[in-house]
């Protein structure tokens, strides 16, 4: 049997301070336009820091999770039959 190795570098997210890199730059961007918008630098600083912190805990949770979020939208609930349990349900011997 071969065994083949496995680099940690590949598996690995992709990430800019901790924070996945497509989640950094959504706050760098939001924070770069509030600051154009208001004209503040700390309403900048501030926006970038609060979505910071979302990006950070959003990659401690779940690195995939803007995938996963994104994706979701695409495809239908499926049925599940167990989720409905009330006990109104009438099986075949009733």
């Amino acid at each position: 049997m071969q065994t083949n190795p496995v680099y940690r570098s590949l598996n690995k997210p992709l990430t800019v301070w901790g924070a996945e890199r497509r989640l950094f730059f959504v706050a760098a961007i939001m924070g770069a336009a509030t600051f154009n918008f208001f004209g503040s630098l700390r309403s900048g600083l501030l926006m970038f820091a609060s979505l910071f912190v979302f990006a950070r805990w959003a990659t401690g949770y779940d690195p995939q999770i803007i995938r996963i979020l994104l994706n979701s939208a695409r495809y239908k609930p499926q049925y599940d039959p167990g989720q409905c349990a009330t006990g109104n349900e009438r099986t075949a011997r009733d």
